[in-house]
């Protein structure tokens, strides 16, 4: 017995786990949801047609009830039975009426007293009811008591005589002379709609069958291009495939399904970013040591060799090492600006003196190489930035402007600002950059002259983390070039900072 309750303990959990998993997957809603809305029309036309059974067949009976009891009233008056109740002929079509609607009669007369009564009850009993006091003032009435099971009938005897006037006017008068009061069974009735409501209970039942297997079959048919959605993104997920899905039965999925390959586009290029990023770092932090092993190499094979040699080689393994010192910063600097924007330390700066200090430092570099260095603020600007993270980036543009540039020629940093944004312009008459590269400058390690590069010692690191320190602070970098005319890179960074 324990071991049995135990198992009921385990099964019971996990039913009710498979029925909320039933009750939260699409498919079982939709089924769920087409199920309802095919049953419900059956309930409600089956309520329906009892119902209207019910009232045509009442409203039936009442008019064939009210048609016999008018012909019998004539004959009352015919037969002077409200006087003397003797007449065996009326008894008999009382009885008959009786009989036939399985009821009950009652004449009475116009002082309430009970002429005659097919059951032999009230006989000669006064009867204060207000639906006979009303047909005694000529209104007729009818009701169904569908609780009790019958219908009730009043209807007034009435005579035509002459009208008290002046003799030769002709009027006519309808004077009531008693009420007739039937009582008809409805069993007859209740009976054929419990017979139709068994039949349409088993119509229903047939139908409902049928909805409910077209409707699994339906909601499988609707389901079918999520379960091929979730098989393509297992298969992704598991490794077997990256090749874009396509889903076209609906236009749900065909839109879930491009918003997919568009996730998957994304992830593989990041994926080659990453391996690009690997394999470069790799082999720039490879190169460096590489060459210093060569030199080292080279001292330790040869034999008394000249101190002009040795101090030749240490410079250039000195130069590597100061090569490979700003590769791993520039990492580490890249990686910084990586992590979210939660690192950033806002404060309110002076752009205005924070450009003329980048400036500064600047300057003995551009004079080396006979570089006219300009600076033109158009108002004094205070924004809230990271002050460390902003001057990396501007020092940044402003350095590869010089590097890149042509002897003798300029860089000119413009800064701006309006009521919601400062702009810091960087302009050089420099090499420039051909069309067909500028999309590509922020890539990492990417270098748009290698030799060049690599004559001034660049890391192909520099506008990749300009470009994410303006990112951090909601702004935008844009660059106009012209190859051989020179380079216009645009800062525009918000005033205030907003955090996300």
């Amino acid at each position: 017995m324990c071991g049995q309750s135990g198992g009921l303990d385990i099964t019971l959990p996990n039913i009710k786990l498979r029925q909320i998993t039933f009750l939260r997957s699409l498919k079982g809603r939709i089924f769920l949801i087409l199920l309802v809305v095919g049953l419900i029309p059956c309930f409600i036309m089956r309520y329906a047609i009892l119902q209207n059974y019910e009232r045509r067949a009442v409203n039936v009976r009442t008019s064939d009830i009210s048609t016999q009891v008018k012909i019998l009233a004539n004959h009352l008056l015919t037969y002077h039975y409200l006087a003397d109740p003797s007449s065996e002929v009326i008894n008999a079509e009382l009885d008959q009426l009786s009989n036939l609607y399985d009821g009950r009669v009652l004449i009475i007369n116009a002082d309430l007293r009970i002429v005659k009564d097919t059951y032999g009850i009230s006989q000669g009993k006064t009867i204060i009811s207000e639906e006979v006091i009303r047909c005694l003032s000529g209104e007729s009435a009818n009701k169904y008591d569908r609780e009790n099971g019958y219908i009730e009938m009043t209807v007034p005897i009435t005579e035509t005589v002459d009208a008290d006037l002046p003799v030769g006017t002709g009027e006519k008068v309808e004077v009531v002379r008693g009420v007739m009061l039937v009582s008809a069974s409805n069993d007859s009735i209740i009976a054929t709609m419990n017979s139709l409501d068994r039949q349409a209970l088993v119509v229903e039942s047939i139908v409902g069958v049928l909805i409910f297997v077209m409707t699994l079959a339906v909601s499988k048919y609707l389901f079918a291009p999520f379960k091929k959605i979730i098989e393509a993104l297992d298969q992704v997920q598991e490794g077997y495939t990256n090749d874009p899905i396509s889903v076209t039965d609906c236009l749900e999925t065909e839109h879930i399904g491009d918003a997919f390959n568009r996730v998957l586009g994304r992830m593989k290029m990041l994926d080659d970013s990453r391996q690009e990023f690997v394999s470069n770092v790799s082999h720039e932090l490879r190169t460096p040591i590489t060459s210093m092993k060569v030199l080292a190499d080279s001292l330790i094979t040869q034999k008394d060799v000249p101190i002009e040699v040795y101090q030749e080689f240490m410079t250039d393994i000195a130069a590597e090492i100061e090569r490979e010192d700003k590769i791993i910063n520039d990492l580490l600097s890249l990686v910084k600006m990586d992590r979210t924007s939660a690192d950033l330390n806002i404060s309110e700066v002076d752009i205005n003196a924070l450009v003329e200090l980048i400036m500064r430092r600047l300057r003995p570099i551009a004079n080396r190489r006979d570089i006219q260095l300009v600076y033109e603020s158009l108002r004094p600007v205070t924004a809230s930035v990271d002050e460390v993270k902003l001057t990396l980036a501007l020092s940044n543009l402003v350095e590869n402007a010089i590097k890149y540039n042509k002897e003798h020629g300029f860089v000119k940093v413009t800064l701006d600002a309006d009521h919601q944004f400062f702009t810091v312009q960087v302009a050089d008459s420099g090499v420039g950059i051909p069309e067909e590269e500028l999309e590509h400058i922020y890539e990492r390690f990417y270098r748009v002259d290698k030799s060049r590069s690599r004559e001034i010692g660049g890391t192909g690191l520099g506008l990749s983390i300009t470009r994410s320190a303006i990112l951090m602070h909601r702004g935008t970098i844009k660059v106009v070039s012209v190859e051989g005319e020179g380079t216009d890179f645009t800062v525009k960074i918000p005033l205030k900072y907003i955090a996300v």
